[in-house]
C-alpha cells in the first residue's frame, strides 16, 4: 500500500511518530508530504490530489484538531476525507463509507490512540457490494458530476 501523509507545523511530532509506527507495522510504503506550510489547506491539497488520482492508496492528514485538513481534502475531486477520534469511526469510515483519507487532530488524539487509529483506518477494506454500497454510490456520483 501507498500511503500519503502530511500536515501543519503544529503536527509534525504526530506525524514522525506515525510515519515510524505505520514503516514498523509493514502497512507500506510512506511518503510524506511536508508540515511546514502554515496553511494547512496547502498540504491537504497535495495528498488529496495525490490520492484522487490514484499515485497513493491512502492518505493521512493531521492538524490540530484534524477539522481543517478535513475540509481541505474534501474540496479535491476524488478525495473522501473522514475525520476520525476513535476506532469505530476509523473502521467504519473504510468498511461502510470508502474513505481514502483519514484525518486526524494532533492536540485532541495521543500518539497510542492515533496508532489505534491508523491501524483501524489502514487495516480494513471496503467491501464492494455491502450494503453501504448504493450510499457510496450516491456521493461519488454526485462528486464526478458537480
Amino acid at each position: 500500500m501507498k500511503i500519503a501523509i502530511g500536515c501543519d507545523p503544529n503536527a509534525q511530532d504526530a506525524k514522525v511518530a506515525l510515519i515510524k509506527y505505520i514503516e514498523a507495522k509493514g502497512y507500506g510504503e510512506v511518503t510524506d508530504f511536508g508540515s511546514e506550510d502554515p496553511i494547512y489547506g496547502h498540504t491537504a491539497f497535495a495528498v488529496a490530489e495525490a490520492v484522487a488520482a490514484k499515485k497513493y492508496d491512502r492518505g493521512i492528514l493531521l492538524c490540530g484538531t484534524g477539522i481543517g485538513v478535513s475540509i481541505a481534502a474534501n474540496k479535491v475531486k476524488g478525495a473522501y476525507a473522514a475525520l476520525i477520534s476513535d476506532v469505530y469511526s476509523a473502521q467504519r469510515a473504510r468498511l461502510s463509507n470508502d474513505a481514502n483519507i483519514a484525518c486526524m487532530g494532533a492536540f485532541t488524539t495521543g500518539n497510542k490512540v492515533r496508532e489505534l487509529l491508523v491501524d483501524a483506518f489502514l487495516g480494513n477494506e471496503f467491501e464492494p457490494g455491502c450494503a453501504s454500497q448504493p450510499k457510496v454510490d450516491a456521493y461519488v456520483k454526485y462528486d464526478q458530476e458537480r
